[in-house]
């Protein structure tokens, strides 16, 4: 495959450009955090239909999923994004607009489409190199986009301060007619279109399915990320209603997991080609472990307050990072030649998982349970993901991998 050259639409697409198509991606789904109480009172709704502002999103994503890993593998991983970032651009318009709630929830599941960037971006990074350096090659991408994690919030709940709730879908809606346009001028097609139907796509998902190291990887990939989307669902809650924060102090606070994930990501890229994917899992995992360890500690003896219970996320962010970019790289090399067909039902799994156990944390608190059912909701998680890597390590050892 030739090398990239930026603003080359006949070259595989720069770095940057992947950054900024993962990042836009993760901004739709924590930018608005912060807003959630002013939104409720806006809407003249119930904070928990508000919420459903995450789970249908996140569910939305899921479906899509589904399809567009096979779709990419058909049509070229370029023609799906541009259409996917179009319609993104309308739906965070139709948010803008959009005069009751109703409305409002249901552009906010169009803006799922968006989602696709996240893992196509994880099927070209596969199409352009092998295994371990596609691990590192996705540990950087993800460095750049968990900046955005890490400052979205943040911005979002200072533009919320200044210029309303609003604001925050205006800039969504900036950004993503500039990724628009860069993913024309840049992407290069980066798979090589097979002369099959849709429905011979579809019907690769038994090879798939079939494989215990696949499944292993993929549960591994949900369980790990579902802590972060149960932490999306309940943190703002437990933050504005249990804490008292405002949206600018919510959203400082989101930003420590953003930073945690980040360095997670920086070390997975310096450290994958030379531990291995297993390994970095592992450790990734322990970092986590350790991160619920000091946040229930904290809960029971109410230590620290605010800062108690958000500081272990630096911990729990660093371990996503490094088990997220290994367990996504893994899934996508069980069977190379299905890299789009793997991500898009990698993710569709690890995002309607996530938007289950996002409406599942926001759902079971209140001011009476504290924030103990989302920990109760996250430490389930990370248990399953240390089981599904277990799998994967038995599995190898029966094939002598």
């Amino acid at each position: 495959m030739t090398e990239p050259r930026f603003l080359d639409r006949k070259s595989p697409p720069h770095l940057v450009t992947l950054i900024l198509l993962s990042g836009v991606s993760a901004l739709s789904m924590n930018i608005f955090l912060p807003s959630l109480p002013n939104m409720t009172a806006y809407f003249q709704t119930d904070y928990r239909l508000m919420q459903l502002s995450i789970s249908v999103y996140l569910a939305f994503s899921a479906v899509l999923q589904m399809v567009i890993g096979p779709l990419s593998d058909r049509f070229g991983r370029r023609n799906i994004l541009v259409a996917s970032l179009v319609v993104f651009n309308l739906a965070t318009l139709g948010t803008l607009l959009a005069p009751d709630v109703t409305t409002f929830l249901a552009f906010r599941m169009l803006q799922a489409a968006v989602a696709t960037a996240m893992a196509l971006s994880r099927a070209i990074v596969r199409d352009m190199v092998d295994e371990a350096r596609a691990a590192s090659m996705i540990a950087y991408v993800t460095l750049g986009m968990s900046i955005v994690p890490m400052l979205g919030p943040i911005i979002g709940g200072k533009l919320d301060e200044v210029f309303g709730w609003h604001a925050s879908f205006g800039l969504m809606l900036i950004l993503g007619l500039l990724v628009l346009w860069l993913v024309w001028a840049d992407l290069g097609e980066t798979v090589v279109r097979r002369p099959s139907s849709f429905r011979k796509q579809l019907a690769d998902y038994p090879e798939l399915l079939t494989s215990p190291r696949f499944w292993g990887y993929v549960l591994s990939t949900a369980f790990a990320s579902g802590v972060f989307f149960a932490y999306l669902g309940g943190a703002p809650f437990v933050g504005s209603e249990l804490y008292g924060l405002t949206p600018a102090e919510l959203g400082f606070y989101f930003g420590v997991t953003g930073l945690g994930y980040g360095a997670g990501n920086y070390l997975s890229g310096r450290f994958s080609v030379r531990m291995g994917v297993i390994r970095m899992i592992v450790t990734g995992n322990m970092v986590m472990v350790a991160g619920m360890v000091l946040q229930v500690l904290a809960v029971a003896t109410g230590w620290g307050g605010a800062l108690g219970f958000f500081l272990p996320f630096l911990l729990i962010g660093t371990g996503n990072g490094l088990v997220l970019p290994n367990s996504n790289a893994g899934m996508l090399s069980v069977r190379p030649q299905l890299a789009g067909t793997a991500s898009g039902l990698g993710g569709a799994i690890m995002i309607g998982g996530g938007a289950a156990l996002s409406a599942l944390a926001g759902s079971w608190l209140t001011l009476e349970t504290g924030a103990w059912p989302l920990l109760i909701v996250m430490g389930a998680s990370l248990l399953g993901s240390i089981l599904s890597i277990l799998l994967v390590i038995r599995r190898n050892k029966q094939l002598g991998l």
